[in-house]
């Protein structure tokens, strides 16, 4: 990589740690608790949460050494490059950037979605219906004016990305400290009776949906060159980063199972903002709550951004897409064309409507449990054929960390399929089908016009 394209590395410890919370909690939190304490009780849920939380750290711990091994942008692109060749990188990382858009797009869904709480009623001039969902003029602009300001902020610089997230996630952290701390003193433990609901099955429905909840640490080795750290560290704080988000949401179960006994949480639409409201005293709490959300969803909206315009960006750089997808803006020196890319998907998002985009999501949530399993392959295969290579954090002495990872991704690759009761639809393997078809004539067309692909160093 020439001098004149390099990245800023601008990026510190507090940055890095934002970035990849700020990734993994998202709205999720908000929308989801009630029904996940409904299916499992309290003590269920955060058990869930416990062993879903530990899966994570173990498919984390393979990223960890690999990222401080091999700081470069593009994180999953240059480990499967180097362990596994061209075919199976460009694979790896077209699947995690169906992942990664998928959530951009989504991103510019949920926040005019969310806004209806907050103001019943906004919604107005009906333009049509997809999938039975009907799209409002006042409602699609506001995710697409969403979408242009994300975009027009991460071009501006990875350091103005990085001081937004960690302002919004400070707030989220404050708003979550509040009820946590409200459910010890007002709540009551009596509500969380019966601790488990649904025995093992019970327990196993809120498992399914947590690795999901915990997509966003990747986002890490992505932005690699712009870490100003030692590279021990960027392994370090991945993975503390990981742990964060676990204790977030075991946390937030709790404090709201405290808050609102079985009969409430029935009832609930929003779970966690009626705890809040409940021990705080006023529905302010609950509105507030609801306003953490929002940020929730710019939080992980703007790590997705970075990830997947990373992502892009490295595979331009390797001549695997387009050569003009590797073009740094001069000043700001971001990956300005990838990001242009993936922002105007994220623009015209909303007029889609949310029920397709629906659909787009849990594509991409099969094309990231991929990715983890191409890069638990990675450390393994690498731990194999370069024993020596330099790995200023390592992941326990032998390869069982990979193995573990491996075998923890694949099982959450068949939590798509149909064997799983929460495979994909039909209308969702369609999506893939024609994400890795489309992939496939890219790469065919790249190889045919540049001849081989490299990783820049």
């Amino acid at each position: 990589m020439s001098n004149n394209k390099k990245f800023a590395r601008v990026l510190g410890s507090t940055d890095v740690i934002a970035l990849a919370f700020g990734a993994m909690v998202g709205w999720g939190w908000v929308v989801l608790a009630g029904t996940m304490i409904s299916n499992a009780g309290t003590g269920g849920t955060m058990l869930a949460f416990a062993i879903g939380g530990t899966a994570v750290i173990m498919i984390g711990l393979a990223y960890a050494e690999l990222a401080a091994a091999m700081p470069q942008n593009g994180g999953e692109h240059v480990y499967a490059h180097r362990a596994l060749g061209a075919g199976a990188s460009f694979f790896c990382t077209w699947a995690i950037i169906l992942g990664y858009v998928s959530v951009v797009a989504f991103e510019a869904v949920a926040l005019p979605t969310v806004l209806e709480e907050l103001i019943p009623g906004y919604k107005v001039g009906l333009m049509y219906s997809i999938a039975g969902w009907e799209v409002y003029f006042t409602w699609a602009l506001v995710g697409i004016v969403g979408a242009i300001g994300m975009t027009w902020l991460n071009i501006r610089g990875v350091k103005s990305s990085a001081l937004f997230q960690a302002v919004i996630t400070v707030l989220i952290l404050a708003v979550g400290i509040m009820l946590i701390s409200g459910s010890l003193f007002n709540g009551s433990s009596a509500n969380t009776e019966p601790l488990f609901i649904g025995g093992v099955g019970g327990v196993f429905s809120v498992i399914i949906m947590t690795p999901f909840l915990f997509v966003g640490f990747d986002v890490i080795p992505q932005a690699a060159e712009e870490i100003d750290l030692p590279f021990r560290k960027i392994g370090i704080i991945l993975i503390v980063s990981v742990l964060m988000a676990v204790a977030w949401y075991i946390l937030i179960m709790y404090a709201t199972g405290r808050a609102l006994d079985v009969q409430a949480l029935a009832g609930s639409k929003l779970a966690t903002a009626d705890a809040a409201t409940a021990v705080l005293g006023g529905s302010w709490a609950g509105k507030l709550l609801v306003l953490a959300g929002l940020g929730g969803i710019l939080t992980s909206w703007n790590a997705f951004l970075i990830g997947g315009s990373r992502a892009v960006y490295a595979m331009a750089e390797a001549k695997m897409l387009p050569a003009f997808l590797a073009k740094l803006h001069p000043t700001y020196k971001t990956p300005v064309n990838a990001i242009l890319l993936i922002g105007a998907l994220s623009i015209i998002a909303p007029l889609f409507g949310r029920q397709a985009l629906v659909w787009l999501v849990d594509a991409g949530g099969l094309g990231i449990v991929v990715a983890y399993a191409m890069v638990a392959l990675s450390f393994i295969v690498l731990r194999r054929n370069e024993p020596d290579m330099e790995r200023p954090f390592r992941a326990g002495r032998g390869p069982w960390v990979g193995y573990v990872a491996l075998l923890l991704s694949l099982g959450l690759v068949l939590l798509y399929t149909p064997v799983s009761p929460s495979a994909l639809l039909p209308v969702e393997w369609l999506l893939v089908g024609v994400w890795a078809v489309l992939g496939a004539v890219l790469y065919g067309y790249s190889c045919k016009v540049y001849g081989s692909v490299e990783i820049g160093h």
